[in-house]
This record gives structure tokens, sequence and C-alpha cells, in this order.
């Protein structure tokens, strides 16, 4: 079984890194004797990363779509998936921290009938300790609630046609391809690799930034933090009863339950917990109002080498 491979690059500010990475996997490539094409998706970048991909589109193996301003990267793979023509997609990063020769495995892989080749970290490269424990909580929260074992997922993917198929039909806005990548089911595979040193630059993920896009995907896929409001309340019921209980025997003892001050740290607690649970449900009803609005993942402003100029999902 052979074909073409489509690669989808999402590149945000990434124009130091640009052409090496275009040189690297157009060489890793042929040296595989592999039919390919590079899809690269500028999330509205603010340098010339833009400029550099058009350059580069003078070879017909690049192609590039150009988003009209940042939408996040979520919507850039989706985009990238749409647009991409191959029989089979891989998903990489454009910084080259996913390792091309990875890649070339991942297809040989596809070629012996699978079609789902998830990329698993051996290593997680340099990392703080506070993004380690971030991204580990993250995953084993989202591995609990999801019943899918995400403890070393990565964007790094490959998909056969009919996976890409189905999770382009999937109708809801806010996307999380690297666990919908695996929701989706078919004949997978997993293939380890070593996160590799960035080509150049510095990691455009912020710790603010990296929250917010913890957030949006654990909402976005899952129900857990609903359920933990449930938990609270089921605390909340157990501290009462044990609270009322004591006053009654205390009570029936002949002495009266004192205690002001437990019962502001009750009421701060109790209040406290309310907010919490009414920011979380907010925060989905939020998500709601986004879904029901209808509003396209991306709006593309300019492509080069595709065929569709004009089409905003």
């Amino acid at each position: 079984m052979s074909g073409l491979l489509s690669v989808v690059l999402p590149a945000y500010n990434e124009s130091e890194v640009i052409e090496l990475s275009i040189k690297t996997l157009c060489e890793t490539f042929e040296n595989a004797n592999i039919n390919y094409e590079l899809v690269f998706v500028d999330d509205g970048s603010k340098d010339d990363t833009w400029k550099k991909l058009s350059d580069a589109s003078s070879d017909s193996h690049i192609k590039a779509i150009h988003f009209s301003r940042n939408f996040g990267k979520e919507a850039a793979i989706f985009a990238g998936l749409e647009m991409s023509k191959g029989d089979c997609v891989i998903v990489m990063d454009c910084d080259l921290q996913h390792p091309p020769k990875t890649a070339v495995e991942m297809y040989r892989l596809w070629e012996q009938g699978f079609e789902v080749v998830e990329g698993v970290k051996n290593t997680r490269g340099k990392e703080t300790i506070f993004h380690t424990i971030a991204a580990n909580t993250f995953y084993k929260m989202m591995s609990s609630s999801a019943g899918i074992d995400m403890s070393r997922a990565s964007d790094f993917k490959l998909l056969d046609r009919k996976a890409v198929t189905a999770l382009l039909k999937l109708p809801e806005r806010n996307m999380f391809f690297r666990a919908l990548s695996s929701w989706v089911g078919f004949k997978s595979t997993q293939i380890e690799y070593d996160v590799a040193e960035r080509a150049g630059g510095s990691s455009k993920w912020s710790t603010v930034s990296l929250v917010k896009y913890a957030l949006k995907n654990i909402t976005s896929f899952t129900s857990f933090p609903l359920q933990l409001v449930s938990i609270c309340g089921v605390v909340m019921i157990l501290i009462c009863i044990f609270f009322a209980v004591e006053a009654i025997i205390t009570y029936s003892q002949g002495n009266a339950k004192e205690g002001f001050t437990t019962v502001i740290l009750l009421l701060t607690f109790a209040s406290s917990v309310l907010m919490l649970s009414l920011g979380i449900i907010g925060y989905y009803l939020s998500k709601i109002y986004e879904e029901i609005k209808g509003r396209p993942r991306y709006i593309i402003a300019e492509t080069r080498n595709m065929i569709d100029e004009t089409r905003n999902i």
C-alpha cells in the first residue's frame, strides 16, 4: 500500500524555522521515496512567516494557508486536515521537535495497514518542573474522564483518509484534536519518539496560554468539571450532617453549641464552593453559547498552491 502523504504543519510566528523545516522535511521524504505534500497553516503570524511560506510555494510540494487572524492551534490543524489531499495525513509541529524520521516510520506503518498511528512521547524534552506537573495533571484528568490513556499523548499523529473524513464530519466548533483522533477509533498503533530541541526560536506558549488551552480542551471534550460540582455538593452535605449531629448531641447534654468562628468559616467555605461551582457552570454555558452561534472555526485570507482559495469552516 502506498499513496500521497500530506503533512499538516501549524505555524505561528515561526519565521526562524520555516526554511530549515521545509528543507529538512523535503529531503527526508524524498530520500525515503515518499510522494508528499507539505501543508503549512499560518495561524495569523505577526512576523514574516507568511512571506517565507509564499516564497517557498514555488515548489509544488509546498502548500500554504494564511488565516485572517490568530484562531489557535486546533483551528490550524483542522484547516490543514480539510485542505489536505493525501491518502494519509501526518500532523506535526513545524519546529522539528517532532522528528521527521519518525514521520517516515509512521508512513511505513500505514503502508502495513494501520489507519491511526499515535506518536507517544518517550521523553518530553526540556521543560520546567511547573510545566511538567501541570501537563501530567491535565493528562491524568483527561485520561480518567475520557477513558483514553493520554499520559504521553501528542498532536504528532498519522491518520488515514477515512479517519480524517470521520473527524471532519464532527459538528462541534471547539475541537480537541489530540483526544478526538483517538476517539474516532479505526485500526491503530503507537510509535515512541523523543521530543527534539527546537530548530530555532523559542516556544510561543506562555503559562497563561497553556492554562487557557487546557481549560478549553477539558471543557470541550469532557464534563468532568461539572461532576466536580456534584462532588463538592456531596462533601458540603456530609460536613453539614456532621456539624448538625454534633450540635444535637451537645445540646442534649445540656450545653449550648458555641463557635462563632466555626460558623464564619463554614459560611466562607460554602460560599467559596458555590461561587466556584457557578464559575464552572458559567464556563460551560459560555461554550454552549459559542457552539450555537455557529461561527466558523477559522477564516482563510490567502492560500498558495491550493485549488480552493476561499474555503472557511
